[in-house]
């Protein structure tokens, strides 16, 4: 037994509440992914396999009819072919901006693998400044919130698109609740109503009821291998949005002038289906791992965001360490607890598309699927590790117990 099992315990204890509120949230989306599945009349059909160009593919059209439905929104585009979350973000940009257009992130600074695909750092062939895209952004107010007043100095110019990161990336601030959005949405509606709302809502997919399409956004981007994916989808993405903008989308998702017409997967589409039935329940089991980290953070004096009592608006949870070394070797004991992988010694290194040596605990049975009990850091002061995800409570609860075995504090 755990020398820390008292203190496991009474963290759990006084997250009863914490835990119902998620329950309940779980409850909500589980009903409407259900009602999505059964009013599109989902059968074994669906998760045929198909090839080649992929013309009236049943399985592929109903499940973007399912993520519409179920992201709150007229239509999306369900992309296998898509490998990441920064992937979708950068092909629903692509697909939208044009060569002037400008570009307003109004939440502070995107998340470190978008600074050289859009542009803002770095020469790498292919960014949205190389196609003339203009980027501009607005900082979140000091209490991390979106600050309307800038915002709205910068609509004065009309934005092509403004851009909003529900989560925090690698930044010490809470992630942006939907309700907290909508004053933002409603103001853009209002001074510049030509701009296209676009959420990136990776991790934060059923951690509330609703999601930003609900609120006013236009078009909201995620990763199969995040909530959404419910741990089963091996890879891929989705963009829900306006009918409109999907159209224009999928242009550029695959030709211009055929669209959504085409596109195979002949691996079968079960694994899309059943991860985004099993997505509820699965973040939940996630935001409980992230509480109950967050609570023994706290009863050791250390600093943790969100707070464990806290409403979360994504899956990830900040820990703060007193040094490099703890940061690493908490890093180090998440991957040994892990069920793929647990013998690797992760180490810092330069990861394309970050600007710092960044260290990766992913034992996870789809690779880098942070849905799966992970955790990443930057090296940079002050040191911080984010963890995410955990297919079940119980996995994330050992994890915190051997932290605490393993790591002087």
């Amino acid at each position: 037994m755990s020398k820390y099992s008292a203190l496991i315990n009474e963290a759990e204890a006084s997250l009863a509440p914490v835990f119902k509120r998620m329950e309940e949230v779980e409850l909500v989306c589980q009903k409407r992914v259900l009602e999505a599945f059964r009013n599109n009349k989902v059968a074994a059909r669906h998760f045929n396999p198909t090839s080649g160009y992929g013309y009236d593919d049943e399985g592929r059209d109903t499940l973007d009819r399912i993520f519409a439905e179920v992201m709150q929104t007229e239509a999306a585009l369900v992309v296998p072919q898509l490998s990441s979350g920064t992937h979708t973000i950068f092909m629903a940009l692509a697909g939208l901006l044009r060569p002037g257009d400008v570009m307003l992130s109004a939440a502070g600074r995107p998340y470190d693998t978008m600074l050289e695909a859009i542009g803002i750092e770095g020469n790498a062939p292919g960014s949205l400044k190389e196609f003339g895209v203009i980027y501009r952004e607005t900082e979140l107010d000091e209490c991390g919130r979106i600050d309307l007043e800038a915002l709205e100095k910068e609509l004065i110019d009309k934005p092509r698109l403004v851009y909003f990161q529900r989560s925090r990336g690698y930044a010490w601030r809470n992630s942006l609740l939907p309700a907290e959005m909508k004053p933002a949405f409603d103001l853009i509606k209002k001074l510049s109503p030509e701009s296209v709302i676009f959420v990136d809502n990776c991790y934060g997919e059923f951690t509330q009821t609703d999601e930003p399409t609900a609120f006013g956004a236009d078009l909201i981007v995620g990763s199969l291998i995040k909530n959404p994916g419910g741990g089963v989808a091996p890879t891929g993405g989705y963009i829900a949005g306006r009918r409109a903008l999907i159209d224009v989308i999928a242009n550029r998702v695959t030709v211009p002038g055929i669209g959504r017409e085409a596109g195979c997967w002949p691996f079968g589409y079960m694994p899309f289906y059943q991860g985004i039935f099993l997505a509820p329940h699965v973040v939940c089991q996630a935001l409980k791992t992230a509480a109950l980290f967050a609570a023994v953070f706290e009863k050791l004096g250390l600093m943790s965001m969100p707070s464990s009592t806290a409403e979360r608006s994504d899956i990830v949870q900040a820990l703060r360490f007193n040094t490099k070394e703890q940061l690493i070797e908490f890093c180090r004991v998440i991957q040994s607890v892990s069920p793929v992988d647990s013998f690797v010694v992760p180490e810092p290194w330069a990861m394309p598309g970050y600007v710092d040596e960044v260290i990766m605990a992913a034992g996870t049975f789809v690779q880098g699927a942070s849905i799966e009990l992970t955790a990443d850091a930057p090296i940079r002061e002050p040191f911080t590790a984010y963890i995410q995800g955990g297919l079940t409570y119980s996995h994330g609860r050992t994890a915190v117990e051997t932290v605490l075995d393993s790591i002087e504090f």
